[in-house]
């Protein structure tokens, strides 16, 4: 599982992918600080 964390203003939210790929699209598109994570 990939998760990417996003921080924005002063939320933060959480998106959860199955594949590396669709993560990867979605990060570059999202504005604010950001982490991507792989799970295992």
């Amino acid at each position: 599982m990939w998760v990417i964390t996003l921080y924005a203003d002063v939320s933060i939210k959480m998106f959860e992918f199955e594949s590396e790929k669709e993560a990867r699209e979605v990060y570059h598109s999202l504005q604010g600080n950001k982490y991507l994570s792989h799970l295992v």
